[in-house]
């Protein structure tokens, strides 16, 4: 189906009935998808949570002012984030 909204006057009870259920089988994909993306968002960032949590108790430094100054760039559309993690942190980790 295309992304244009149909002129509802000319559609029939069952072209009406179809674009509906096509859109509602549309909404139940996106929303399935949407839930596994958010189970593996959880899980990495468990993940992070346990690291961060194991470089504090050895008395690393966490956050670093070029870790700062990366979001500030990138909030403020400066930055793109494609340039991936290893440059958010400067060296190479999460």
């Amino acid at each position: 189906m295309d992304d244009t909204f149909p002129d509802l006057g000319s559609l029939s009870d069952v072209e009406l009935k179809d674009v509906i259920r096509h859109l509602t089988e549309e909404e139940t994909e996106i929303s399935y998808r949407r839930r596994i993306l958010h189970g593996k968002i959880d899980i990495l960032r468990a993940e992070l949570v346990n690291r961060l949590r194991k470089k504090h108790e050895g008395g690393e430094v966490l956050i670093t002012g070029d870790d700062v100054q990366r979001l500030t760039d990138i909030l403020a559309g400066r930055s793109s984030p494609e340039a991936g993690p290893e440059s958010a942190t400067g060296d190479g980790q999460l």
